[in-house]
């Protein structure tokens, strides 16, 4: 028998081996050409896996069109065959094709339909993150407890933690008493019984940080202590410190980051983020030291940030200008423009208007917004005009077409005029913002009391306590004027 007939031989099981020991898209290719000489194409399930071939090679959006080929000449389609391509989608620069592959797969027009399993829900997620189809990952949400595949697998409830923490909604106004959608779905899964991993506990924490929600980051904690994760990781470590640093408890970041056994930049970086957020430039100037010569950890740009921005708050001018001068040279870290916008802010917050104005104008870089933003602060606090004027200027340049920062920037001129008793001009200021019809979106805040999350909204009446808030309002008012 000659070599080409006992090839001939060869079943579809041997084609299928064959297609697990590929390594490149060609060899894919030359099995595929196999499974159609030997009429093993029409075999779903062989073919199946010729396209699962593909998930492991390097650059996907290279392979995908092949694998699209293949899929589409699959006569009858599975739901592995929908999964892998799913799979493939979410691997690639074009993730969203996942959500069409699985409105394809619920379209089929065989007799019977295609039911999704968990893993197609799992891998439709992955696809809608990376996609930033947060709404999309929302409906799937939905799709998934009402077919009771939320309760049952533990990689659809990651998905779904990950999407609530990734989407911000743990900021806005759709919080519960349990802090946020994110973290109800958190405590379903340890409801049931669910065990948490580490990349579980420390999404769980992020989310508690952006949303400021303190009474549940300490439930977190406890889950933790039982555990005894924050001693022995690194990371979870470095969640729980920023969660209280951000959530305003200091002192007890300060306890929990002395515990950890091991500290990397991270974990240094939260620490001194905490203390920037709050004012404390001494204490983050001093954690800078001991970074280095206690730890030995060297400082990336976003430490630097941290202590310059803990310096502006904390009015430390000297230690700020003279970390922002030794970057370079002391830590081989060339500033970037955010570096320069904190020292620039530290400046005018100090009054020193013309040293911050000498500061941008030798900067190596185009200053933007956040700069000039800084400098009409300073302008505005110590009623500097020709600066002010200046800085307005360009921050209308700069944020042309941005209403509500046209407005602000206008507004803050119209302040400087008024404190300089150039009353005409600031007139003229006002006149001009209601011409022009700007109209800034309202400010707002975010208030937790004992685990209840409020949000405020200036100018909003739709409160239902909002007559006992506006007398407590009132009464401290009045205390306050007895005081003084």
């Amino acid at each position: 028998m000659s070599a080409l007939s006992t090839f001939h031989h060869h079943s579809w099981k041997t084609l299928i081996l064959a297609s697990q020991r590929c390594k490149t898209l060609q060899q894919i290719k030359s099995t595929h050409a196999s499974f159609i000489i030997h009429n093993h194409h029409r075999n779903t399930y062989a073919i199946s896996k010729l396209l699962t071939s593909l998930l492991p090679l390097p650059n996907p959006n290279k392979h995908f069109p092949y694998a699209s080929l293949i899929f589409h000449s699959i006569q009858s389609r599975n739901a592995f065959v929908y999964d892998t391509m799913i799979r493939l989608s979410s691997r690639t620069s074009h993730p969203h094709l996942g959500v069409r592959y699985f409105k394809l797969m619920l379209t089929e027009d065989d007799d019977e339909s295609i039911a999704p399993s968990y893993l197609t829900f799992h891998f439709l997620l992955v696809a809608c993150l990376n996609a930033s189809l947060f709404d999309t990952c929302k409906q799937v949400h939905s799709f998934v407890v009402k077919n009771g595949v939320f309760a049952s697998d533990g990689h659809v409830q990651t998905g779904i933690l990950r999407l609530y923490v990734e989407d911000g909604v743990l900021s806005d106004a759709r919080k519960s008493g349990l802090g946020s959608d994110g973290l109800i779905v958190f405590r379903e899964m340890l409801g049931r019984g669910i065990e948490p991993d580490k990349f579980l506990i420390t999404t769980a924490l992020t989310a508690c940080a952006q949303g400021g929600v303190l009474a549940q980051g300490k439930w977190v904690h406890e889950v933790l202590k039982k555990r005894k994760w924050i001693e022995s990781d690194v990371f979870v470590g470095t969640a729980l410190v920023d969660m209280y640093a951000k959530c305003g408890c200091l002192e007890t970041a300060v306890e929990v980051f002395e515990k950890l056994s091991k500290r990397n930049v991270f974990s240094w970086a939260a620490l001194i983020g905490g203390y920037a957020a709050y004012g404390y430039g001494k204490e983050a100037v001093t954690c800078l030291e001991k970074m280095e010569g206690g730890d030995g950890v060297k400082p990336d740009s976003v430490v630097l940030l941290a202590v310059l921005a803990a310096c502006a708050h904390g009015g430390f001018l000297e230690e700020g200008r003279g970390i922002l001068d030794n970057m370079e040279s002391r830590y081989g870290i060339i500033p970037k423009h955010e570096h320069y916008s904190c020292i620039v802010d530290l400046m005018c917050r100090a009054g020193r208007l013309d040293e911050a104005f000498d500061l941008i104008e030798e900067m190596p870089m185009k200053p933007l917004a956040s700069v000039w933003g800084a400098l009409l602060n300073g302008c505005r606090t110590h009623k500097n005009v020709e600066l002010g004027e200046l800085a307005v200027k360009n921050l209308l340049e700069l944020e042309k077409g941005n209403a509500d920062e046209e407005e602000a920037a206008l507004v803050q001129l119209s302040s400087i005029y008024m404190t300089a008793q150039r009353n005409g001009e600031a007139s003229k200021i006002r006149q001009m913002i209601g011409q022009k019809g700007i109209r800034k979106a309202p400010g707002c805040s975010v208030l937790e009391v004992d685990g209840d999350v409020t949000k405020f909204v200036s100018g909003d009446v739709s409160h239902p306590n909002l007559l006992q808030i506006h007398t407590i309002i009132h009464l401290l008012s009045v205390d306050a004027l007895q005081i003084l």
